[in-house]
């Protein structure tokens, strides 16, 4: 694998649920220690235009021949806009990994979604059919991936996280959305 692989980490800014909408930056490093290029879009909290708008955003960019993956911090964005990660790789054909630093707690989602959607069975449906994949390593992460083995989602991982556990595309996505709402970054991803 080589060190420069170019990724594409996502996340959301931070919101309120009585927003309607909420940006989603991506960053597109080199593994993880050079920042080429910012990208933004807008999703619904708690729609169901998550998937589609991160496909826009991979199509539209300049980046999108050199994007070798898609790291996204956790299986939603905006609440529970569900990202489905399948139809990300293959509508792009880019590896698409959605981690995470919590054991999702899947009974507790799938009760939180039948409280809150009417359509709760298909979000339900995205999240809890792929199988999610516990990574050890100095830390530990919990992964879904799709486009590629786990032993590449490892060395992936490995070669993208500086320090602590998550990986810096994702890391970077995160302070740059806290930055950008907020005046200042901070928090944990």
């Amino acid at each position: 694998m080589k060190r420069e692989i170019r990724i594409l980490g996502i996340d959301d800014m931070p919101f309120s649920f009585k927003d309607g909408n909420v940006d989603v930056v991506g960053v597109v490093m080199r593994g993880g220690t050079y920042l080429e290029g910012v990208l933004k879009t807008t999703i619904e909290v708690d729609g169901t235009d998550a998937t589609s708008k991160i496909v826009e955003m991979i199509e539209r960019t300049r980046h999108r021949g050199q994007i070798k993956v898609v790291m996204i911090d956790g299986v939603a964005l905006g609440g529970f806009n569900v990202v489905d990660g399948r139809e990300i790789y293959d509508s792009t054909g880019i590896p698409v990994i959605t981690i995470t630093r919590n054991r999702p707690h899947m009974e507790k989602i799938k009760q939180a979604l039948k409280k809150h959607f009417d359509d709760w069975e298909k979000r339900w449906k995205i999240i809890s059919r792929d199988k999610t994949s516990e990574i050890v390593m100095d830390y530990t992460v919990y992964v879904k991936n799709y486009g590629m083995e786990l032993e590449e989602v490892k060395e992936i991982i490995k070669l993208s996280t500086i320090r602590g556990a998550i990986p810096e595309p994702i890391r970077v996505a995160h302070l740059i959305a806290t930055g950008i709402k907020t005046g200042e970054s901070h928090g944990r991803c």
